[in-house]
């Protein structure tokens, strides 16, 4: 038999340039994101006083570990950092289980109430009654001020959280749910053993959401748990720890032993020494939830 002789593909000009243009526009967008963060690490380990002299790239100039001493050295951090971290596992916890299981009851097409208590909950997304009413229901009628519940409980559900979930649930085939029912299960073991499985892509979408949230917020404890140094978060404690600083560099103006006191560790170098002790654990965790995470943003951008 003759063999049939086979064209070559002509490689076209685009088929090269794009590649190449395209590699170097990420590398170009992934050095200007990284450069902040370099940058903030490099004056974090960088002398205090050096410091003020600007022009720090991404390695410090004269390395010191002063400003992270200044931070770790006080025990309270440490209490702190334990309020923090259990708040927010606690908070991303429940507010997984109690909005789970509400999305997937309002997805339910059978469930006669469901879009009366859908519309009652995003009413709440766009009408709110202000920072004082909300102060006095949590601490007078609610009792909760000066207390750990006060992290916990008014943060237990969130509405744009369910959304989220329900509209998800909402694009998974009936034919699971029905087969499951033929098979007796109730609603309950519907929801666990078939839908919460399928679900872990926005669960973790969802839980990172919630939990960078928690981790973040200071004003909560500002509000309900400032004159309570047991309670104090470690995003509160840093930011009053770095008002502290910044006043001790606003007298060292005047004073010259405050000046001696201030050459290894400056506001500046506080500062991003900070950023990085709070940022590090969010980093650390972020990781594992990537590939839901991205995956759960594009699911649930396109269904419902």
């Amino acid at each position: 038999m003759t063999a049939i002789p086979v064209k070559k593909r002509k490689t076209h000009r685009h088929d090269v340039v794009f590649p190449v243009v395209n590699t170097i526009l990420l590398i170009l967008l992934m050095f200007i994101t990284l450069y902040p963060v370099l940058n903030t690490v490099a004056y974090s380990f960088n002398d205090g006083t050096d410091a003020l002299r600007g022009g720090i790239g991404l390695t410090p100039r004269v390395f010191s570990t002063k400003s992270y001493a200044a931070i770790l050295e006080d025990q309270a951090v440490y209490q702190a950092a334990w309020i923090s971290a259990s708040k927010t596992v606690l908070i991303t916890l429940l507010n997984l289980f109690w909005t789970g299981m509400l999305a997937y009851t309002l997805s339910r097409r059978e469930y006669v109430l469901r879009k009366l208590i859908t519309t009652v909950l995003v009413l709440t997304m766009y009408i709110n009654a202000g920072l004082i009413p909300n102060y006095l229901l949590i601490t007078r009628t609610l009792g909760l001020g000066k207390s750990y519940w006060v992290y916990i409980i008014p943060t237990m559900f969130s509405c744009f959280n369910m959304i989220v979930i329900r509209t998800y649930i909402a694009g998974l085939p009936d034919a699971l749910v029905e087969s499951a029912r033929i098979d007796g299960a109730g609603d309950i073991r519907v929801y666990w053993q078939i839908i919460f499985p399928l679900c872990m892509p926005v669960m973790a979408t969802v839980a990172l959401f919630v939990a960078v949230g928690s981790w973040n917020s200071w004003f909560d404890t500002y509000l309900y748990c400032g004159g309570q140094k047991q309670l104090h978060s470690l995003q509160y404690l840093l930011k009053m720890k770095l008002a502290t600083t910044q006043a001790s560099a606003n007298a060292a103006k005047t004073s010259v032993d405050a000046i001696k006191s201030t050459t290894q560790t400056t506001p500046i170098t506080i500062r991003c020494a900070i950023t990085v002790v709070s940022t590090v654990p969010i980093l650390v965790v972020y990781p594992f939830l990537q590939k839901y995470f991205v995956t759960g943003m594009a699911l649930g951008a396109v269904k419902g």
